[in-house]
């Protein structure tokens, strides 16, 4: 099954709906390129992705490494907000210090509006 996600853009923003599982390493860098090829396509910088519908299964070194994978192929202007199921959060926390230590403007959420809020923040 692996992961499912649409995307569409509104306004400045591209929207991702993500469901399914992340099934290992390729799958999640396969995710993160349709994201950035999505994003590149129409000109956007912002992505808000909603994951609640994902569950990560990703061990930990994996989840390094895609965060790796993601702030080295992400372009340096994008602004990321994922809201991901409260189940994961731990995993969605390590893979978001992940990518801010690697200067990639990324946070991780439970609730949607508050990733809209940081999103829309240009102080942010």
């Amino acid at each position: 099954m692996g992961i499912r996600y649409t995307t569409k853009v509104d306004g400045d923003t591209l929207i991702v709906h993500a469901s399914g599982f992340d099934e290992n390493l390729l799958d999640v860098q396969n995710y993160a390129t349709g994201i950035i090829e999505a994003c590149i396509q129409s000109g956007v910088t912002r992505v808000l992705c909603d994951e609640s519908d994902l569950e990560y299964r990703l061990g930990t070194f994996d989840t390094y490494r895609a965060g790796e994978f993601l702030s080295t192929n992400a372009p340096a202007v994008a602004k990321i907000a994922i809201i991901c199921n409260p189940a994961f959060l731990s995993n969605a926390n390590f893979f978001e210090n992940v990518v801010v230590n690697r200067r990639l403007r990324l946070r991780v959420f439970t609730d949607i509006e508050t990733a809209r809020n940081w999103l829309s923040d240009p102080d942010t």
